[in-house]
């Protein structure tokens, strides 16, 4: 209940910030974040959940239909945590929103009518996070990280693309996390594209796998390699360039640090390894939180990183890519997604050291 109170104190300064007499909240993500991890999703692949919050000055609304409120009081509990819930019956068109903010000046985290969209300026202000999400993170990215390495150590060469995203599918799943991005490449294929929704085609040799997980509506990323019989030279060369620019990403990462030298740090390493170009064709990453990415950073990106803060940074190059979440925290920063026992680079930069992920070679 702490909690939650204190983060409806956040989310009244957010609203005396912008100068706001209402927000309204209808992500699923946005959901998760101001009720401290409750769901309102049913379809996974819809960004707005079946519920929208409603927070004014004196109040605070749970919006939703005759159909889910049940859930809300009786499992997620969100009567206790304060959240007055206004149902209505699912066949009628009910503006109860209208009702009770007419007059007001309202905020929202997307499209709303006569609202004012503030996703922007939200993503950035709910991307620190709390003490008590940083822990939910942690346990989040520990199971991710589990389901990775579950899936990665039972590929073998002739299965589908297929398969193996119902393998990482089910490893996740079964832990409790969602896998609402599952992208896998083998062979050419891993060369040919940088987000490779999985195929019919047949592993031969070699394999990336892709996972975002999403439970308590935070959202961990990170990528692993799998290679059958040994690697080529030139693959050799660009995985230890691209964890070099990724330990130069992960350096940079501290608390008072311009986000677009962060980026600008990391391009100098791209051009240094000898692959100058190859950050232009993907982004790089950014902040996480209740997003896989609450903004993507840029080369001109004004934000100013912060100590509680999520980032998942993914560089790639042609054939290969790093990338891990880390916790920025006031004196070091914590790699959430690392996996025990799995092949590591070890990285110096100015005479510090950082492990980065290496391919999984299987002879």
């Amino acid at each position: 209940m702490k909690e939650h109170l204190e983060k409806i104190k956040l989310i009244r300064s957010f609203m005396q910030r912008h100068n706001l007499e209402a927000l309204l909240l209808q992500r699923a993500g946005s959901f998760a974040w101001a009720t401290c991890g409750s769901s309102s999703y049913i379809n996974t692949a819809s960004s707005d959940g079946l519920a929208s919050l409603l927070v004014t000055n004196e109040a605070n609304y749970l919006i939703t239909t005759n159909i889910e409120a049940p859930r809300f009081e009786k499992e997620e509990r969100l009567a206790e945590q304060g959240w007055n819930i206004q149902a209505f019956p699912w066949h009628e068109n009910v503006d109860l929103i209208g009702k009770l903010t007419r007059g007001m000046r309202i905020g929202a985290d997307g499209y709303y009518p006569g609202a004012i969209d503030v996703s922007g300026d939200l993503a950035r202000f709910r991307s620190v996070l709390t003490p008590e999400e940083q822990e939910r993170f942690r346990e989040l990215s520990r199971l991710s990280a589990e389901a990775m390495d579950k899936t990665m150590r039972s590929i073998k060469p002739g299965f589908t693309e297929h398969q193996i995203a119902g393998l990482l599918a089910g490893a996740t799943e079964k832990r409790g996390v969602q896998a609402i991005v599952n992208l896998i490449a083998t062979d050419e294929r891993i060369y040919h594209f940088r987000h490779p929704l999985p195929t019919a085609k047949k592993l031969d040799q070699y394999a990336m796998v892709v996972l975002c997980g999403r439970k308590w509506g935070l959202v961990c990323s990170l990528t692993r390699l799998v290679h059958f019989g040994a690697m080529p030279a030139e693959l050799i060369r660009k995985m230890e360039a691209v964890a070099r620019i990724d330990a130069q990403f992960i350096l940079s990462t501290r608390p008072g640090m311009e986000l677009g030298k962060v980026f600008n740090k990391a391009i100098d390493v791209y051009t240094e390894t000898g692959f100058p170009d190859e950050w232009r064709l993907h982004h790089q990453g950014g902040p996480a939180g209740f997003e896989p990415r609450e903004f993507i950073a840029t080369p001109a990106s004004p934000d100013i990183v912060s100590a509680g803060q999520v980032y998942a940074w993914n560089p790639s190059i042609t054939g290969i890519k790093s990338e891990d979440t880390i916790l920025v925290g006031k004196e070091e920063n914590e790699v959430l997604t690392h996996i025990k026992g799995w092949p590591e680079l070890r990285i110096d930069i100015n005479g510090k050291e950082f492990s980065r992920p290496g391919v999984l070679v299987i002879s």
